[in-house]
């Protein structure tokens, strides 16, 4: 008898092209192989920042985008994480330093839901009363910040470090800070698109 030949399945497959969004100037993160525009949709991809800026200060921070369009061979994404590496966090924790960290859900002037985690680490310690103040500060202007402004101006702004920069100079009233950082900015997803997601897990 002959003997089928096997199919390679990987020769099968189709290339694709992922773009970051628009807000990261749509450039190409990297390839993707898969069976079809469908098998491609949903897929997350995490890359350093600074693949993508070319600014060695973001070499800390990785992004995570998510397949949400596929047109042709090009992959197109939105932003649904921003996060510090765990290494870099710790490196600004020490001693003789306090630290003030915030987790408070907030949302953009164009409505896209988030949550932002702040950290600030003043340069020497200070007394819990301080804390809490800074804490307060911090949360005042998230909310203030994201009602009025849209999502990709957010965005440019803490790439920028511009929205932490702002937000260290409500603080020269309370104390002296070492460093603020937004450590993790998670972007919720869309009504349809939390539901295309259930319909596909049920498939």
């Amino acid at each position: 008898m002959p003997v089928a030949k096997k199919i390679d399945k990987w020769k099968l497959k189709k290339w694709f092209s992922i773009y970051a969004p628009s807000v990261f100037k749509n450039t190409i993160i990297g390839e993707m192989p898969a069976n079809d525009e469908a098998a491609a949709m949903g897929r997350t991809v995490t890359v350093a920042l600074d693949t993508i800026t070319h600014n060695p200060q973001h070499a800390f921070t990785n992004v995570t985008f998510k397949i949400v369009n596929v047109n042709g061979t090009a992959a197109n994404t939105r932003l649904i994480e921003m996060f510090e590496l765990y290494s870099y966090v710790r490196s600004l924790v020490r001693r003789y330093r306090s630290i003030a960290a915030s987790v408070l859900p907030a949302s953009s002037k164009d409505g896209v839901q988030m949550v932002v985690k702040l950290l600030a680490v003043t340069n020497q310690r200070t007394t819990h009363s301080r804390i809490l103040g800074i804490r307060k500060e911090m949360n005042g202007f998230v909310t203030s910040y994201f009602k009025e402004n849209d999502f990709n101006t957010i965005i440019n702004s803490i790439v920028e470090g511009k929205f932490q920069e702002e937000l260290a100079s409500k603080m020269e009233h309370i104390t002296s800070l070492y460093k603020l950082e937004v450590r993790k900015l998670e972007v919720k997803p869309t009504q349809e698109e939390a539901q295309a997601d259930k319909a596909k897990k049920a498939q």
